[in-house]
């Protein structure tokens, strides 16, 4: 479609199509490219992302049961689930550790990746993720560029190939998109991607939690004007606002009594913790990681994620100091130290881990050396009066290089705009395979120190080419 990759192509095909909710952004007449080495770490990190799901349930369950977490010591770390469960209600955790969904984990993960000079940078995983539907309609819209990233623009199939392999007894089976009003903002690319799939033949709809309802002992919708019985659903709702989905305890009780029924992303709160990447640098749980990565995915692992800390407010022994940032060079005994670190040793990034309606996007994101003084007090304040109920995610900040791409102005003049970027991948789960289906570019204004979906950044796919992007 590069002959419609115009300002006016572009401009009526979103006009067209509505993909999110009063949400507007620039645009531009080309996929961003990076070389085909950077999208093979990319390929790479969605298997990795595969591994640390599994290995972190696994270092949950062991936590929360009391048990070691070595094969061949004796070592026991029931703080990770104190810190994982903190703050949610008695029900999730309940549910997150029954057996009913024990082995399961998100069928589709989005990493966020910061193209940095040194390489990437890897801040967040998230496993509710926007942008689906968004990324495969810009690989369709984009698909005369060669070289796109992701498995020849089949996306939308990968969706349903991963979401349906969880009921292989059923041939069609019926899905249900369940959209939320707390993240309604989406509605418009989920039902975007289900009509794809009608189109196909595929039994998908997109739904409100006020169309499910029980009958009998299954949990059906109104497909068509005929209740039917929802063979999976896909949770597009986050765990923090339970209490607004009318059906959550139903679905609750159907599982757990054994419905064959699958929830995907399953409501498992501690796989949806951004600690968990602080976990991974954890000094006492290195043996753990090396136990239960492959040495490709550790390896990975340990290049992409920042370094980063739980902010615990405890008290410490005389003689013992905390895991943390050094302040003027020297370790700290307590949180509060970070107040008087140099504008050089705060660069860090502080952020509520999870269970928080402010705990996605950059609501929460404090970037320590573009704050005042004052105001990184308040964070760290903030942060440590609230930590027995949610607690916040200190990290290196990891600076994205500065790069170029063609982008429209308003009035539909092209300007080769200087800015920053942050990669989402999106991969799908089949089996133990992670297939990566498409790439979110978000290239922000250089001048933006957090990069997220603004209204000034541009959104695009993602190409292979043999140039050196300097990513």
């Amino acid at each position: 479609m590069a002959s419609e990759l115009t300002y006016e192509g572009l401009r009526k095909a979103f006009a067209k199509q509505a993909l999110f909710e009063d949400k507007t952004w620039r645009m531009s007449p080309e996929a961003f490219a990076l070389t085909p080495r950077q999208v093979q770490q990319i390929e790479q990190v969605g298997q990795a992302c595969l591994e640390f799901y599994r290995a972190t349930e696994l270092l949950y369950t062991r936590s929360h049961e009391g048990k070691s977490i070595l094969r061949n010591a004796d070592v026991k770390v029931p703080w990770v689930a104190d810190y994982l469960d903190r703050g949610k209600p008695d029900q999730l955790v309940s549910h997150a550790r029954s057996k009913a969904v024990r082995r399961s984990h998100p069928m589709i993960i989005r990493p966020d990746l910061l193209a940095t000079d040194e390489g990437f940078a890897l801040t967040e995983v998230d496993s509710v993720p926007g942008g689906i539907g968004l990324t495969a309609f810009l690989n369709q819209l984009y698909s005369g560029e060669p070289g796109l990233a992701g498995r020849d623009g089949r996306m939308v199939d990968l969706f349903y190939d991963s979401l349906a392999s969880l009921r292989p007894d059923k041939e069609l089976p019926l899905i249900g998109i369940v959209v939320s009003d707390e993240a309604n903002t989406y509605r418009p690319e989920m039902e975007w991607l289900a009509e794809q799939l009608q189109q196909k033949g595929r039994r998908v709809y997109c739904l409100h939690p006020d169309d499910l309802f029980p009958l009998g002992d299954v949990l059906c919708a109104d497909i068509d004007g005929d209740p039917e019985e929802l063979d999976i659903i896909y949770r597009f709702w986050e765990l923090f606002d339970l209490e607004n989905i009318p059906m959550a305890q139903t679905v609750f009780e159907f599982l757990e009594n054994g419905s064959k029924m699958v929830v995907t992303p399953p409501m498992r709160h501690f796989q949806e913790e951004k600690l968990n990447l602080a976990l991974f640098h954890h000094p006492r749980l290195v043996d753990f990681w090396r136990e239960n990565l492959s040495k490709q995915s550790l390896k990975l692992l340990k290049k992409i994620i920042p370094r980063g800390w739980i902010m615990d407010p405890v008290d410490l022994p005389p003689n013992a100091v905390l895991d943390a940032p050094m302040v003027g060079g020297q370790p700290i005994h307590k949180w509060e130290q970070l107040s008087d670190a140099s504008q050089k040793e705060r660069n860090l990034i502080m952020k509520l881990s999870g269970f928080h309606e402010n705990a996605w996007g950059a609501r929460s994101v404090l970037y320590g050396s573009d704050a005042s003084r004052e105001e990184w007090t308040d964070g760290i304040t903030e942060a440590l009066e609230g930590a027995q109920e949610n607690l916040y995610l200190l990290q290196e900040y990891r600076k994205p290089g500065l790069l170029e791409h063609p982008v429209f102005r308003d009035d539909g003049s092209l300007s080769q705009m200087k800015g920053r970027l942050r990669l989402c991948p999106y991969y799908f789960v089949t089996g133990d395979k992670s297939e990566l289906g498409g790439v979110l570019a978000t290239f922000c204004p250089a001048d933006k120190k957090i990069i997220h979906g603004m209204r000034d950044a541009a959104l695009v796919p993602v190409k292979a080419v043999e140039r050196d992007k300097g990513a």
